[in-house]
């Protein structure tokens, strides 16, 4: 699929949706590990959930998105709540992510493997890497048909080992899949000094 057309494909789920998705629950669980300032990024922010909480929490917050509806979207959201987000229409394929900028990024339902080496170099020593996507091992049709797009069991701990883990949970289909957190992986990881 052409740049162009994930583009369009993007702006076209944007431009019917409504409001933007709650915050990731690796957000959500682990607010607490959040500094209270500095600056944060979130990479492929669709409508900016994560955004706007890591805004919220007095992160001053960019927000990357192939799609300009996303990002047009999210940026009249954050100007109404008074938020310091600034959303830009960037590819983190073509546009590169700047070196040891970011206190903390975030990265959530979107897997580029590529992108893996510049998101390590974009936190800044001290920086925390919040990270939550679909795993092959699932439950539910949720997320992404494709296996490239999904992540193998234990690839996420794997695919940042430069970074030190503090959270981590996967359960796949251990146990009673009724109950708990099936179809996914997260990942809160520590760039050390």
């Amino acid at each position: 699929m052409s740049d162009r057309e994930t583009q369009e494909r993007w702006d076209s789920r944007y431009r019917d949706a409504g409001g933007p998705h709650a915050p990731a629950k690796v957000l959500l669980d682990n607010a607490h590990l959040l500094p209270p300032q500095g600056t944060a990024l979130d990479l492929a922010c669709g409508l900016g959930g994560n955004s706007l909480f890591l805004a919220g929490h007095g992160l001053q917050t960019y927000a990357w998105d192939i799609s300009p509806v996303a990002v047009e979207k999210l940026s009249a959201l954050a100007r109404r709540q008074g938020l310091p987000v600034v959303a830009e229409v960037k590819d983190a394929l073509r546009d590169p992510i700047p070196a040891a900028r970011f206190d903390v990024v975030v990265v959530a339902h979107y897997l580029e493997r590529a992108l893996t080496g510049d998101i390590i170099r974009a936190l800044k020593p001290g920086g925390l890497l919040f990270y939550q996507t679909f795993t092959r091992t699932a439950v539910t049709d949720a997320g992404p048909q494709k296996d490239e797009w999904r992540l193998a069991g234990g690839e996420l701990l794997t695919m940042f080992a430069p970074l030190r883990p503090l959270v981590y949970r996967e359960e796949g289909l251990i146990g009673d899949v009724s109950q708990g957190f099936r179809d996914k992986a997260l990942l809160v990881a520590l760039k050390e000094e």
